[in-house]
């Protein structure tokens, strides 16, 4: 493990304790039990990519190796992010139905746990603001991080809003899906926390106005919005034993970048076999499914899409009139160019 990944390790445990033993709330054995267990399962565990893309992208603005204080409130802005995420996901599997998340059970399918975890999603968002009062509160830049916060999840739940009503049961219309509705789902359900939130929070940290860089707000949410493109084809192309998943988007009848593009360019008689076949949880159904993608070499056009977003997002990071901000947004460029996971 890297030293950086250890050391923002380590903050996890000193927010970890500042939360269990937070004045405003009288815990029990019990309760302290129950809180530490849950945020041991649901905050760590996943790969720490956005939380520690913030403490990378202060270091990289300041331009110089961050003193132990820099370094620890980077850290903690880059939990913050993370706690944001387990609470989206373990609300999530709640209305996904899912099963497994990160390779064990779902924690609202942890025995005792259930319908407990909603309101234990209630209480890792409610954690957020206590970790920034506690070492934020007195720093000019505080209120614009709760702002901050407070918008990036509004225009999170509206994204995974859109995501669920385009995909009601028996209400499965493959015509609503277009490269628009897509783009609109993608960008405010995943591009906003997951791209642009890391840069946001160091560019405060750094003094910096917010509204002062919508360009890189732009670039992050293209940059966004190629990488769930990239999860789209992985789905279905990825090798399992690499991206640690079997991909079920065609089963699942998602708005994937895949189907959307199936249908820009099927004729009548491919478009037809699509609405009988996508969506259906049979393995002969989805193997005609995949056998029109094969015939509609979505695999080539993929590629193309790839090779055109990387020279459109170099050429606007290429624009930025700043050399520490180019640096940040290269390095999250670089990190998911040609991903196989």
């Amino acid at each position: 493990m890297s030293e950086t990944k250890s050391k923002f390790e380590e903050v996890y445990s000193v927010l970890k304790s500042e939360l269990l033993n937070d004045p405003a709330f009288e815990f029990a054995d019990e309760s302290r039990e129950w809180v530490e267990n849950m945020l041991d399962y649901n905050v760590l565990g996943g790969k720490l990519n956005r939380g520690l893309a913030v403490v990378d992208s202060y270091k990289l603005l300041q331009g110089s190796e961050l003193t132990n204080d820099e370094f620890f409130l980077a850290s903690a802005l880059g939990w913050c992010i993370e706690w944001l995420q387990a609470y989206f996901l373990v609300l999530d599997d709640i209305m996904d139905n899912s099963h497994t998340r990160r390779g064990q059970p779902c924690w609202f399918r942890v025995p005792k746990v259930g319908l407990i975890a909603a309101n234990d999603g209630i209480i890792l968002r409610n954690q957020i603001p206590r970790i920034l009062k506690n070492h934020f509160k007195g720093k000019p830049y505080y209120v614009d991080l709760l702002d901050l916060f407070n918008e990036v999840e509004f225009q999170t739940a509206s994204g995974q809003m859109i995501d669920l009503i385009t995909t009601l049961e028996g209400e499965k219309d493959l015509s609503k899906y277009s490269l628009a509705l897509h783009r609109r789902i993608v960008q405010y359900k995943t591009a906003y926390y997951s791209f642009y939130l890391p840069v946001a929070c160091a560019l405060l940290m750094a003094g910096e106005n917010l509204d002062n860089h919508t360009t890189v707000k732009d670039t992050l949410v293209e940059m966004g919005i190629y990488f769930q493109v990239q999860d789209d084809y992985l789905d279905c192309y990825g090798d399992p034993e690499v991206i640690g998943k079997i991909g079920t988007d065609i089963e699942d009848f998602k708005c994937s970048w895949l189907v959307v593009k199936a249908l820009e360019c099927c004729n009548e008689e491919q478009k037809k076999i699509l609405h009988e076949n996508y969506g259906k949880t049979d393995a002969a159904n989805v193997a005609k499914v995949k056998a029109l993608y094969n015939d509609l070499n979505l695999q080539g056009v993929f590629l193309e899409y790839e090779n055109e977003s990387y020279e459109q997002l170099r050429s606007s990071i290429e624009a930025h009139p700043s050399k520490a901000v180019q640096a940040v947004l290269s390095s999250f460029l670089e990190k998911i160019y040609k991903r196989q996971k």
